[in-house]
């Protein structure tokens, strides 16, 4: 009898590497440009240029997607994943509230991504956020850097080693372990979306536009610990036992619907019947 065939991520082609990397590198451009921003200029917050990166994130988006399509060929079947995996993105999010980090939807995004690869995971990540920020009513400046942030955290879950040979225990653990890291990261890089509205504030934790590089850093550490870690580590613990206690069995129900979509499969026609 043959073996059953082993589901592999979605190829991640020239085309999605090249439209990931611009996604990429206008997200870290929208993140860290105000600790470059000339305080003459009247510009040393985020406080205007959300809806410009909205505008800019979701053709963008939409550029990964094609990209997936023309690289791996994905269809009907691909985008239904993507949908229903983003509902239950959205649907876990409010579980948790936000409440000191408790946040469950992080281990089911970072599992997606790791068995559907990190083009279909950046995607996945940016669109479950969008809809949990709609079925929470947390549309805000801070929706746009959201999206940008959890699809990273997918993305890097699809570009972890040992994705085609890599299981049972030790894989398990790889995945807590990112988990964990990607929750603390997560937290850290939304920190600079909303830092930079303390600018002018007499704390030693406030961004001081135009000063140089390496003090407002040590101040953005600080800040950071003085902060956020209450919530991100928490996030991280959630994200390590749900990972643990729940991964094999989620693990094995996205790697069978994969598959059965056999996203890259050719696809063939038969003779017409007679």
């Amino acid at each position: 009898m043959s073996a059953a065939p082993q589901a592999r991520p979605v190829r991640l082609g020239p085309r999605s590497v090249a439209a990931l990397a611009l996604v990429s590198a206008v997200g870290v451009a929208a993140f860290g440009w105000p600790l470059l921003a000339d305080p003459g200029s009247g510009i040393s917050t985020h406080a205007g240029d959300a809806p410009w990166l909205f505008a800019a994130l979701l053709p963008l988006l939409l550029a990964v997607v094609v990209a997936g399509i023309a690289d791996a060929g994905l269809d009907a079947k691909a985008i239904a994943m993507l949908g229903v995996l983003a509902a239950a993105g959205a649907a876990l999010r409010p579980l948790g509230a936000g409440t000191a980090g408790i946040e469950p939807m992080f281990f089911l995004m970072v599992l997606s991504g790791r068995v559907l690869g990190p083009g279909f995971g950046f995607v996945l990540g940016a669109v479950s956020m969008f809809a949990s920020a709609l079925l929470t009513g947390g549309v805000g400046p801070w929706m746009p850097f959201q999206m940008l942030s959890m699809g990273w955290v997918c993305m890097g879950a699809g570009l972890l080693p040992g994705a085609d040979t890599l299981r049972g225990r030790r894989e398990l653990w790889l995945l807590a372990a990112y988990g964990a890291v990607a929750s603390v990261l997560y937290g850290t890089v939304m920190n600079l979306q909303g830092w930079p509205y303390l600018g002018g504030l007499a704390t030693g934790v406030s961004f001081v536009p135009g000063d140089p590089l390496a003090e407002n850093l040590a101040r953005f550490v600080a800040y950071c610990l003085a902060t956020s870690l209450g919530w991100d580590l928490p996030r991280a613990v959630v994200t390590v036992v749900l990972s643990l206690a729940l991964g094999p069995a989620v693990l094995k129900a996205l790697r069978r619907a994969t598959r059965r979509a056999a996203f890259e499969a050719p696809v063939t026609f038969g003779a017409p019947k007679p």
